[in-house]
């Protein structure tokens, strides 16, 4: 009975990897299934954390040094789509100025990603609004120091 159940489940498995691979991109199952950047940055420089229309969670926090990103990690209990968007954006932000990275778009993220269904575009529109999101927390952190 338990090698029935192990086969059952190895060939449930094939099957979602299969029809995973047929969904997405190489890249987004590439990074959602091995992410790159996932975990929080203890006494990070910046944070931004946005809970998204679909219930999906993102935190983004940075290391920041002379307004150029240094370390960017992401946190989410979101879908593999919102993995793949948090990784792919966190390496793409690293040795960006904050206006350089502030700039980044959902369609830039999407091209990054090598594509995405329609259905998880707003994954990249949660990614792209928590780093704005935090990169304003820095700001605004950063201008009420200076005026003090």
């Amino acid at each position: 009975m338990n090698d029935d159940f192990e086969k059952w489940l190895t060939e449930l498995q094939r099957k979602i990897e299969y029809e995973e691979e047929q969904t997405y991109s190489k890249t987004v199952v590439c990074e959602y299934r091995n992410p790159s950047n996932f975990g929080v940055i203890q006494n990070s420089d910046a944070v931004g954390e946005i809970k998204g229309p679909c219930g999906d969670t993102m935190k983004i926090t940075l290391e920041i040094k002379k307004d150029r990103i240094i370390k960017a990690n992401f946190w989410t209990d979101g879908c593999g789509a919102t993995i793949a968007c948090g990784s792919i954006l966190t390496k793409m932000i690293k040795d960006k100025t904050l206006l350089e990275a502030n700039d980044i778009t959902n369609t830039q993220l999407i091209e990054a990603l090598e594509s995405l269904p329609i259905e998880h575009h707003h994954c990249t529109i949660l990614a792209i609004n928590t780093l704005q999101k935090a990169i304003k927390n820095y700001n605004n952190a950063r201008n009420c120091l200076v005026k003090k």
